[in-house]
């Protein structure tokens, strides 16, 4: 009963304050290393985890999410990370950004659909300002 208490105390006006919450929150739920939102040429917007781990992941999702595009210089990395990584793409504003997690165990796939509706929203609101 706690965590929804403190997901309420933990808000911000700043869109990647918000974000960066949506995200810790998120990652604790699922047990992951790390959990960022990246945009489609790999520059993270907000992360939570170790900040290495953040932006190797943030390099990396472009190639994930598009694994064709891939040359052989990066694809042993790519190997070993398509087996520890989920991403899925989303559109905001016509834009697309990816949202790229490591590790975890269980429920990832749930965990991934609201912190993807929270993105949406906490993007929505902060184009609108």
């Amino acid at each position: 009963m706690s965590a929804p208490e403190d997901r309420r105390l933990r808000r911000s006006e700043d869109p990647i304050t918000a974000l960066h919450y949506q995200l810790s929150t998120s990652r604790a739920e699922a047990g992951l290393e790390a959990l960022v939102l990246v945009d489609d040429s790999g520059c993270l917007v907000a992360g939570a985890g170790a900040w290495p781990v953040c932006e190797e992941l943030a390099a990396y999702a472009p190639l994930l999410a598009r694994p064709e595009v891939a040359n052989a210089t990066v694809g042993t990395r790519l190997a070993a990370l398509s087996g520890e990584v989920l991403v899925h793409a989303v559109a905001v504003d016509g834009v697309e950004v990816l949202l790229c997690g490591r590790g975890g165990q269980g429920g990832r796939a749930e965990t991934f659909a609201r912190a993807l509706e929270g993105c949406q929203r906490i993007l929505g609101i902060g184009a609108a300002a």
